[in-house]
């Protein structure tokens, strides 16, 4: 029996370079737990990652982690997270070029099946906020509240407050009032405070090798996505699948449902302002949908996902690639395990507040789906 080896390519957060940050390590306890029933052989890799370089550099990197990993027999699954997805994509595919003095076609000989969830396959308009200076600060600003409140479980209300502020200073579509730059800056530091001179120095080199190179989030426009869609063709012989989210639309009533607490209203205002970026998918950028694909979407959903649904970070029909293997309601990183559960152990820690009602139960059915279809290659 092939040893099936499974590689998880994180997003453009790529915080796996940051030690026991634990991206995924609630999804490998799930995996593995899953295999084990089915008496599956297999291992699961982690891809250290350049977060925001450009997907062929970022697919060089997979595809150097999976051959120090492969051998024998084995067989290769590639699951992408966010962007990890397209990184997936763009290894298998026949015709695309990696930069890398290693030989490809062997490596891709052996891939069976890439996996992607909440990946912008079709783009996301809310990469062209992040670019330019003050489009980088607001990035480095969420990530580092994301850092924060995924490794210490919670974010200095403060740096919340002036973060929500600083993301209405976007006037119409794209430029920063000139404060809000100083205000994002009083974020960062706010937050990098909270840890030890040796976790910061880390994080500290972490978000200068982000701000080096920002090639990523100019492909990941819908325009330059088209681009990339056409020429990523399918490997004949590896099976496609992928996770939808979808997060419920900001409401008054939700604003209600989130109760008196300052620090829960907080990060739900940041979640609205996130929905709000996200959401300017044209009609023409939506893929079309096969009779399979549009089925699975309803089944989940109970609808066809529209041009201004997402998951607070990448539009909802945006993710559809392939086999739709899984539909759920939550957000960009519940997914991955960061919902609310401090009962459980390790606790699964939710820093963006959605009233998705993403539990533990929805996260293991998700992540079954994933296994099996590993498996059923």
């Amino acid at each position: 029996m092939p040893l099936h080896r499974v590689f998880l390519a994180p997003g453009f957060f790529g915080f796996t370079n940051l030690g026991d940050f634990g991206y995924w390590a609630h999804v490998r306890d799930r995996l593995m737990e899953t295999f084990a029933r089915r008496r599956v052989r297999a291992e699961i890799h982690y891809v250290p990652t350049l977060p925001t370089s450009s997907l062929d550099r970022r697919a060089a990197r997979l595809l150097e982690t999976v051959a120090r990993h492969v051998q024998g027999d084995d067989e290769v699954h590639l699951v992408g997270h966010s962007t990890g997805g397209l990184d997936a994509r763009l290894l298998a595919s026949p015709s695309a070029r990696i930069p890398t003095p290693l030989e490809v076609a062997p490596i891709r000989d052996r891939i069976r099946t890439v996996i992607s969830v909440a990946t912008p396959h079709h783009g996301a308009p809310v990469a062209a906020f992040f670019t330019g200076l003050q489009g980088q600060k607001l990035l480095r600003a969420i990530s580092m509240v994301t850092i924060a409140g995924i490794r210490l479980g919670s974010v200095p209300l403060p740096a919340l407050l002036e973060l929500v502020g600083a993301i209405p200073a976007l006037p119409g579509r794209g430029l920063f009032a000139p404060r809000a730059g100083t205000l994002l800056d009083q974020v960062y530091r706010l937050v990098l405070k909270d840890f030890d001179p040796e976790r910061q120095r880390q994080i500290e080199a972490y978000f200068q090798g982000a701000f080096d190179d920002q090639t990523l989030l100019l492909q990941l426009t819908p325009e330059a996505m088209q681009l990339f869609e056409a020429l990523t063709p399918r490997h004949p012989n590896v099976r496609y699948g992928s996770v939808v989210v979808r997060a419920p639309a900001p409401s008054f009533a939700q604003v209600v449902r989130t109760g008196l607490r300052p620090i829960q209203q907080a990060q739900y205002a940041l979640y609205r302002s996130l929905h709000v970026l996200s959401a300017g998918f044209r009609d023409t950028h939506l893929p079309v949908l096969d009779p399979e694909q549009r089925e699975a979407l309803v089944t989940a959903f109970g609808e066809i996902p529209g041009p201004h649904d997402s998951d607070g970070m990448v539009p909802t029909r945006s993710q559809v690639w392939g086999d739709v293997l899984h539909g759920v309601v939550g957000d960009h990183l519940d997914v991955i395990g960061h919902f609310h559960a401090p009962e459980l152990s390790p606790k699964h820690v939710d820093w963006l507040r959605t009233g998705s009602g993403f539990d533990r139960e929805r996260f293991e059915t998700l992540w079954d789906h994933v296994a099996h279809y590993v498996v059923d290659a």
